[in-house]
C-alpha cells in the first residue's frame, strides 16, 4: 500500500522512551498492533482447506539456549475434528507452499522457503477368502517410529531455499544437518491412544529435524505435522454481529470456540544472521499456499492416492497470510479472493480498507456508545498495518505493505514473564512486534480499529501516527471477546504448539441438553 503519512529517513525513538510510552497503555486499556486470525476467510478458499492458512506467528525462540534464533510458525487446514479418519489431514500434494521473508524493507522477497509434498499409498492387504484385498484404514496397526510398516501412508515433503524472486531466484535443496537426506517424514495425525502406545508425543518428537540452511553456517530446525489449534477467540458471537459484552471480562467471560480443533503447522527456526541483515534487525515475513492453474478431473480416475484429477500449469497464489485476520475483517468481501492471490507490493490496490475501514463503523452501529474514530484517512491504522511502530518494528527504510514484522534485536521474554498484551503491556518481545502463540491479538484489534493508538500517542502525537486522542472517543475502551491464554497454554520447546488432541476425544452434551 502506498506511502500516506510519513517520509524516510526520520529518527526513531529508543526502545526505552518507547517501553515508557507504551506502558501508559495499562491505565487506558488499550494497546498496539493489528489483526488476528485467519480460518475460511475468503469465498473461494473456504473450498480449498488444505491451502488455506489460518494463523502466522514469528517470533524470537525463548527456549533455553535457542534466543538467537527466530521461530516461524505457518499453520494450515483449519477446524480440524479430532475424529478426522480415515484419510485424516494431509497437505495437497499439488500443492505449493511458502514462507517468504523480506530483510531491507521492500516488500518484497528475500528469501522463500517452499514445502511440497508427496502422499504415497503402501496398498496393506488382508487375505480375505483367499484373496490379498487392500484395507480401508491410513494404518493396520499400532505406530512407534518414523515410517513403520503399519502406516498404510507414508506423507513426506521437501524444502527448498529460493533467494530472490520466489519464481526465478537461485534455489537450492534444505538437507539434513547429519546425512544430507532431503525428504523428510511428516507424523500422521493423532488418531488415537490406541494407535500411539507410546504416546503422539513420543511419536511426533521424532519428526522435529535439524537442517542445514544453504549459505547459513549455523543449523536451523523443522518440524511438520498436526498440532493442537493455538489461536484462541470466541469466533462464533464474533461473527455474529459481535454477539457478546465486548466491555466485559477479558479472561473467562466467553469460550473459546477453538478449543477442541486442531492444524497443521510449517514450523522452522531459524538462526537470526541467517535471515536478518547487519544494515537493519527487522524482518518482515508472511506465507502464502499456491495450486496449478489449470485442473482436469479424471471422469474414471486411475488406483492410487490423488489420481482423481490432473493438474498443472503455472502456479496460482490462494492463500495469503502474514497480519492475521485482515482478510477477514478489513477486505471487503468480493475483495477477498483478489487479497489472497496479491503480493505485498501490489497492496496500494487496497488502501481505502485501512484508511477508511469499515470495521469501527460497524462496532458502532452495533454499540451506539462506542463511537468510531473520526480522523481520516485513518493513518494510525496505515502504521499499524502496513509499516510497523517506529522504534520497534519499523524497518529502517521500509515500503508499506501488509506483512508481519519482527525486530530480531529486541531479547525474547522468558514464557513465565510475557504479557498477552505484547508491547503494550510493556513486553517489547511480543505482537505487534512478530506475534507468539499466547499473543491476544483480538483484544488487541479490537482496540486498535477502535483507535487506541490516537488515545496512546497523546496531544503531541508521540508514537507519529498522524492522529490525537480527540479523534478517537472510543480509543481508550478495554474492548475484548472475553477469551485469553498465556503462554503456560504452550510449550517452551520448538516447535512450542502443543500435542493435537487424539481421535478419541468426543465430549457428549448434558443430559436433556436443548439447542436453539
Amino acid at each position: 500500500m502506498s506511502e500516506t503519512a510519513y517520509g524516510r529517513g526520520t529518527q526513531r525513538p529508543s526502545l526505552s522512551r518507547l517501553a515508557l510510552s507504551v506502558s501508559l497503555a495499562l491505565t487506558f486499556g488499550v494497546t498496539t498492533g493489528a489483526m488476528a486470525s485467519s480460518h475460511r476467510e475468503a469465498p473461494f478458499i473456504a473450498g480449498q482447506p488444505q491451502t488455506d492458512a489460518t494463523d502466522f506467528y514469528m517470533f524470537r525462540s525463548y527456549e533455553s539456549g535457542r534466543q538467537n534464533f527466530v521461530t516461524l510458525l505457518a499453520n494450515y487446514i483449519p477446524f480440524q475434528d479430532p475424529q478426522g479418519g480415515p484419510n485424516y489431514y494431509q497437505f495437497n500434494p499439488n500443492g505449493l507452499y511458502e514462507i517468504h521473508i523480506d530483510n531491507n524493507g521492500d516488500a518484497v522477497e528475500d528469501m522463500t522457503f517452499q514445502f511440497r509434498f508427496t502422499s504415497t499409498p503402501k496398498d496393506t492387504a488382508l487375505t480375505v477368502g483367499g484373496k490379498a484385498t487392500k484395507i480401508p484404514l491410513i494404518n493396520s496397526g499400532t505406530i512407534t517410529g518414523v515410517n513403520p510398516a503399519s502406516l498404510n501412508v507414508r506423507e513426506t515433503f521437501t524444502i527448498d531455499l529460493v533467494r530472490g524472486n520466489r519464481r526465478t531466484g537461485a534455489r537450492t535443496s534444505v538437507a539434513a544437518s547429519s546425512g544430507g537426506a532431503t525428504t523428510f517424514d511428516k507424523p500422521v495425525d493423532n488418531i488415537g491412544e490406541k494407535s500411539f502406545p507410546n504416546g503422539y508425543a513420543n511419536y511426533a518428537a521424532q519428526h522435529v529435524y535439524n537442517v542445514a540452511i544453504p549459505g547459513c553456517a549455523t543449523p536451523g530446525k523443522v518440524f511438520v505435522g498436526q498440532r493442537k489449534e493455538p489461536f484462541y477467540i470466541a469466533i462464533g458471537k464474533v461473527f455474529d454481529l459481535i454477539n457478546l459484552n465486548p466491555l466485559g471480562p477479558e479472561v473467562g467471560g466467553n469460550n473459546n470456540d477453538l478449543e477442541g480443533k486442531s492444524v497443521s503447522t510449517i514450523a522452522m527456526e531459524l538462526p537470526i544472521d541467517c535471515v536478518a541483515t547487519s544494515a537493519d534487525p527487522v524482518i518482515s515475513a508472511y506465507t502464502t499456499a499456491s495450486v496449478r492453474q489449470a485442473r482436469l478431473i479424471n471422469a474414471a480416475p486411475a488406483t492410487g492416492l490423488n489420481k482423481a484429477s490432473k493438474e498443472g500449469g503455472a502456479w496460482a497464489q490462494v492463500s495469503r497470510l502474514g497480519m492475521p485476520l485482515v482478510n477477514e475483517v478489513v477486505i471487503g468481501l468480493s475483495d477477498k479472493d483478489k487479497f489472497n492471490a496479491s503480493k505485498p507490493t501490489g497492496d496500494g490496490q487496497f488502501i481505502d480498507y485501512v484508511t477508511n475501514p469499515a470495521l469501527p463503523a460497524l462496532i458502532e452501529l452495533l454499540f451506539p456508545s462506542a463511537k468510531a474514530p473520526t480522523n481520516f484517512p485513518r493513518t494510525d491504522l496505515v502504521t499499524a498495518f502496513l509499516k510497523g511502530i517506529e522504534g520497534v518494528n519499523q524497518p529502517k527504510n521500509v515500503v508499506a505493505s501488509e506483512m508481519l514484522r519482527l525486530n530480531t534485536s529486541i531479547a525474547p521474554t522468558a514464557p513465565a514473564m510475557q504479557n498477552a498484551l505484547g508491547v503494550a503491556g510493556g513486553d517489547l518481545a511480543g505482537f505487534p512486534n512478530g506475534r507468539r502463540p499466547a499473543d491476544d491479538v483480538v483484544d488487541v484489534s479490537l482496540r486498535v480499529a477502535m483507535g487506541a493508538l490516537c488515545v496512546l500517542t497523546g496531544a503531541n502525537d508521540s508514537l507519529k501516527v498522524g492522529c490525537k486522542p480527540s479523534d478517537a472517543p472510543a480509543g481508550g475502551l478495554a474492548l475484548t471477546d472475553g477469551v485469553r491464554k498465556t503462554a503456560a497454554n504452550y510449550g517452551t520447546t520448538f516447535p512450542y504448539l502443543t500435542t493435537p488432541i487424539n481421535g478419541n476425544f468426543n465430549p457428549a452434551p448434558a443430559a436433556g441438553a436443548v439447542f436453539p
